[in-house]
């Protein structure tokens, strides 16, 4: 594949036998570090352990403007202790202290509406798409809300039984309770599903069977009765399934080419990776591969209720409800995260997208903060405990 990013790369391809190594030159000229020639149709996962750490950070309270949609400002000038923000930034760069945490590959800053700080270390560049685990969940959520506003779903839909929507569902096979999970349900971990481990290995050996709605079909099947609500809130894999189904459903050509064209695509977001279920649709629970800077296209669209340049992409009704605490968790809403700050006696309310590794988009709208952050950390790392501390005191009074 042609250079993506021609004239400006800055770490150079060595192929060694039998993978492909990638070693790093310092970034110049205020252009973050890239990777010249990527192939998106590689295995972005495996690639991603080869590229070797930057040789120093990239740090810049200045990012460059790269035509992709996002305004850009300066730290300082456009908001923000400059002095304080680079002082944390150059921490993050410091040596980790274990392999569990500390292993930060950006850090992005936008503050009302503008990206005022960029970041990379390690493995961080500008134009790799860095893989993601769960907060792949809090995509799927933004791409059910696009099907509502272009009238595939509707709002009160959130609230009718999931398996309404899937027509290839052989109902009579189903547990008692099945049909009374919903959509909205499903989106907040409260399924109810309950499926053994011993039984859950036995299908794999066959994965034929979960091709298509036979995946939906077999968690169902196999479950435990489904309770009444209010039912334990568990955090598990079959309820994202649901919510990626009812999409794939409902959309005109199907989840996949829904999200390319009618989600990512509306925002510019054109250089991702999405890896796919057992079913055949992109899986939901985790596995797409996103930009730093297009991660924070998530965080502005979200910040902006729904609208992005103007144009209302996600209704903003649907936007408060999948902010707003569930009746089995209250910190969670719509694969959402909410959790409020305390920092220097003032509480500081807060969505967030998560993923294991370290992958984080941060939104504080109280102040119009947005921060991006991925990792390879083992676990989610200690971002969550500090990074509101360091961050929040430099944008207020």
């Amino acid at each position: 594949m042609k250079d993506l990013f021609p004239g400006r790369f800055l770490i150079a391809f060595l192929a060694l036998c039998p993978a492909s190594v990638l070693h790093s030159e310092p970034p110049n000229n205020n252009l973050a570090p890239e990777v010249p020639e990527l192939n998106l149709r590689d295995n972005l996962y495996q690639l991603e352990f080869k590229l070797p750490d930057l040789e120093r950070p990239f740090i810049s309270a200045a990012p460059a403007d790269q035509q992709d949609g996002i305004v850009v400002g300066q730290l300082g000038k456009d908001g923000g202790d400059r002095a304080a923000i680079e002082t944390y930034a150059n921490e993050l760069a410091a040596p980790a202290k274990d392999v569990k945490t500390g292993h930060v590959d950006s850090l992005l800053l936008g503050y009302r509406g503008k990206l005022i700080f960029e970041s990379y270390y390690r493995r961080g560049r500008a134009n790799f798409p860095h893989y993601q685990m769960s907060i792949t969940k809090s995509y799927t959520a933004l791409a059910i809300g696009r099907a509502i506003q272009l009238g595939q779903l509707k709002m009160d839909d959130l609230d009718k039984p999931a398996i309404g929507f899937l027509k290839d569902l052989d109902a009579t096979k189903l547990v008692a309770g099945a049909d009374t999970i919903t959509l909205a349900q499903a989106m907040q971990m409260s399924s109810g599903i309950r499926l053994g481990e011993k039984r859950a290995n036995e299908w794999m050996k066959d994965p034929a069977k979960f091709k298509g709605q036979g995946e939906i079909q077999a968690y169902l099947q196999h479950s435990a009765p489904i309770p009444p609500m209010p039912r334990e809130f568990k955090y598990q894999e079959p309820d994202t399934a649901i919510a990626m189904q009812v999409l794939n459903a409902v959309v005109p050509g199907g989840a996949e080419e829904f999200i390319k064209t009618e989600l990512l695509g509306r925002m510019g977001i054109t250089q991702y990776h999405w890896d796919h279920a057992i079913s055949g649709l992109p899986k939901a629970a985790a596995g797409s591969s996103i930009l730093s800077r297009d991660m924070l296209k998530f965080g502005q669209l979200i910040i902006n209720k729904g609208k992005w340049k103007g144009e209302q992409l996600i209704p903003e009704l649907y936007l408060v409800r999948a902010t707003t605490p569930s009746q089995v968790n209250p910190r969670y809403g719509f694969f959402w995260w909410i959790e409020d700050f305390t920092v220097n006696s003032k509480t500081y309310h807060s969505f967030q997208g998560r993923g294991a590794g370290g992958q984080f988009i941060f939104l504080f709208p109280e102040i119009e903060l947005i921060a991006v952050v991925t990792s390879h950390n083992k676990g989610m790392g200690d971002t969550l405990q500090t990074l509101p501390q360091r961050i929040i005191p430099a944008f207020v009074k």
